[in-house]
This record gives structure tokens, sequence and C-alpha cells, in this order.
């Protein structure tokens, strides 16, 4: 059985969308959280270290942070073709790039919310939006999605930052077409519906 610990408009939306696109059966327990705003609170309930979301719950094992559960659930899926399979040539390409998306685009966008983007030291060591758009609109550039012309898990991941901060991936109407196409997805649509409690 899985269990996701979710609250609405936050990072677990996506693995919402997720488990929709695997066609997994699961249970979501809404669930609070602190807000950016001040609003919201700790969830005594939720099984998350930290108290915060996404924490999927499958047979007793308990797992957290967006690339953890992304990981786990396409293993677990393989037949829904969401992840290269171990073994195949993408794969390496894959891992990259959700390595990548937690371990470099999330801290941009956090460093430049919290207005220490331009620290030599970031700058060095994470680069800026600048080289972060440029990596996305290269890969763009060449396939119809990020690993090329099959929709993954990573598009679902870079998708749901771009439907969440728009700015967090390039502009222009290349982008605006490819988000546009990941929402349309019927998984993503079901995933929207569910993204409240009742």
């Amino acid at each position: 059985m899985i269990t996701l610990f979710h609250a609405p408009q936050s990072r677990s939306s996506r693995i919402v969308w997720l488990l929709e696109e695997l066609g997994a059966k699961y249970e979501l327990v809404y669930t609070n959280i602190p807000r950016m705003d001040g609003s919201g609170a700790a969830d005594a309930a939720n099984p998350h270290p930290d108290k915060k979301v996404p924490a999927l719950v499958h047979d007793g094992a308990l797992v957290t942070e967006s690339i953890a559960i992304l990981l786990y659930l396409t293993d677990l899926h393989p037949e829904a073709g969401l992840a290269p399979r171990v073994g195949d040539p993408l794969r390496g390409a894959y891992l990259t790039w959700l390595a990548w998306y937690t371990g470099v685009v999330e801290p941009v966008i956090t460093f430049e919310f919290a207005k220490v983007a331009d620290n030599p030291a970031l700058v060095h060591t994470f680069r800026g939006r600048a080289e972060v758009h440029e990596r996305i609109a290269s890969a763009l550039a060449k396939s119809e999605y990020i690993l090329g012309d099959e929709f993954t898990a990573a598009d679902l991941l870079f998708a749901s930052l771009g439907q969440w901060f728009r700015p967090g991936l390039p502009p222009g109407q290349r982008v605006d077409d490819y988000l546009a196409k990941c929402a349309a997805r019927p998984a993503a649509a079901r995933a929207m519906a569910k993204d409240k409690p009742g």
C-alpha cells in the first residue's frame, strides 16, 4: 500500500501527478505544513522527520524528498515507462537531470528568493539562473522532452517547477509550448483535481 502525505500547492503536488502517471493505487493523506507566508503549522501525524512534504509510506517504508520518491516510485512501476531502466543508455542522463535539479536548480532559485544569488562562493559553486536556463533550453531545443521524444519523470519534475514558478525555466515560446504539453496530460489534470482536500 502506498500512502502519500500531501499538502496542496506544495512540492508534494508533483508526486500526486507522478502517482497518477504511474497508474498506482495509493491513498492521499492531507497534512498541514508551515508555509513561507507564515500560515500553516507542523502536523504531528506527518511522518516526515522535518514535518514537510512529500512523505511517502510504502508497506511500512518511509521515503521523503521529491527526487528519492520519484526514483523509488518509477523503479517500483517500471511498466509505466516513465524512467529509463538500469542498462538503458538514457539512464545516466536521466539520473544526471534529477541530481542536477535538486543539487543546482532549486538552490539557485532559493538563493534568488533569499537575495544572496550574487554571493561569489554561491555563483562559483552553483552558477546562476542564466546558466540553468541555458542548459534546459539547450535540451529542449534538441527534442520534445528533456531526454528525447518521450515524456519521463524528469519532465514531470521540471514542468512542475514551471507551473509553480514560470521564471524558473527559460523564457520563450518553445518552453511555453513544452509546459502546455506537459500540463495537457490526463494524469496532470487528475492530479490537479486532487490537489485540495475533499
